[in-house]
């Protein structure tokens, strides 16, 4: 079988991720870089030994030998980038968010349709260990009927600066950067019901935090000394399903909180789960409340998760394997993050 040709649109942080997870799958060749950045397409191109390289897309896209590309620019180009690749007759891999407004994303999903081509979001936490062993303690019935679910994301300085803080290419702060993560996350562990409501809050408190000393969590690769800041540090949101299930998300930027955390929580009929990042599960046994631990390794790791993700991409396209991350799904989680924003807005709930 030949090899499949992939391109790369946007060359940020991000991008690794990708690039490696393609260089480690022998079915693909990397074959084409395309930046806006002439600088670290430079650095990029030398990086991976990449000797086609694009500070214009479309001309990369012009290039009929290739058959797919991943979108890893910020996130107001997502939807423009994506559907000029599947116009091109490209295969397409979207970073998450999928764009930066629900009608962006329909765009998006109807040129994929229109042009017979597949469009599958980058909701990397789906591939994890992790949620899979979630999903098989769920499939089993073993929580019951899930009915109330949590999820923080929350960073004490953690503004990546860049693009992140600049609400007209991110389209929003922690929401949309780390909340889109968890809030996917449990929806597909709840089995993607559709979201009814919204009450949403946001706050700019804290802003970037430049006057605090000492290292970010995590930093954007275009950070300048003259970054906007824009965006929320904080946002929290209850959501409710047409299923009954009730879902509270909480995520930070910058946060007067001890240390940063990620963990989800969902509470059952029959049990409960904590994800911290260990994986812990709480039920009754005989009439006794008891908790459960796995020898299995449960617990939250980013190793491999890419991997599993651009394996899957590439086995839609070469073997037809069902998608598991879908256009789809993209469009409803946008359609969340939307009424969040408005709710926060306007401080009413959103009916959906």
């Amino acid at each position: 079988m030949a090899k499949i040709k992939v391109g790369i649109i946007g060359t940020g942080s991000i991008s690794v991720q990708h690039i490696e997870s393609y260089i480690s799958n022998s079915n693909v060749e990397l074959y084409a870089f395309c930046d806006i950045n002439e600088e670290r397409l430079k650095f990029m191109a030398e990086k991976y030994n990449i000797t086609r390289t694009f500070t214009d897309m479309n001309e990369m896209l012009a290039l009929k030998e290739i058959d797919a590309v991943s979108v890893c620019t910020w996130n107001s180009a997502h939807a423009p980038c994506a559907i000029a690749a599947l116009n091109a007759g490209k295969h397409v891999l979207c970073e998450k968010p999928m764009s930066v407004s629900e009608e962006d994303a329909k765009a998006m999903k109807e040129a994929a349709d229109r042009n017979g081509k597949l469009l599958m979001i980058g909701f990397v936490r789906r591939y994890g260990n992790d949620c899979k062993i979630l999903k098989d303690f769920i499939q089993t019935d073993y929580f019951g009927e899930i009915y109330y679910a949590k999820a923080t994301y929350l960073r004490r300085k953690g503004n990546p600066g860049g693009w992140f803080g600049d609400k007209s290419r991110s389209g929003g702060g922690p929401l949309i950067d780390l909340g889109v993560h968890v809030i996917d996350l449990v929806r597909y562990l709840l089995g993607n019901p559709k979201p009814v409501s919204v009450y949403g809050a946001t706050f700019h408190k804290l802003a970037d935090r430049k006057n605090i000393k000492g290292k970010q969590s995590y930093t954007s690769s275009n950070t300048t000394d003259h970054d906007i800041c824009d965006v929320e540090d904080l946002a929290s949101a209850m959501i409710r399903f047409d299923n009954g299930a009730v879902f509270t998300i909480e995520a930070s930027f910058s946060l007067n909180l001890k240390k940063d955390e990620g963990k989800i929580e969902l509470f059952g009929t029959k049990g409960g789960a904590k994800l911290d990042p260990e994986l812990e599960m709480y039920s009754e046994v005989n009439d006794y409340l008891a908790n459960v631990t796995l020898d299995a390794e449960t617990s939250l790791s980013f190793d491999g998760l890419f991997a599993n993700e651009v394996n899957h991409f590439v086995s839609c396209i070469t073997d037809g394997t069902p998608c598991i991350s879908p256009a789809q799904d993209g469009i409803e989680i946008m359609a969340i993050l939307d009424a969040i924003y408005k709710s926060a807005q306007t401080g009413h709930e959103v009916i959906l």
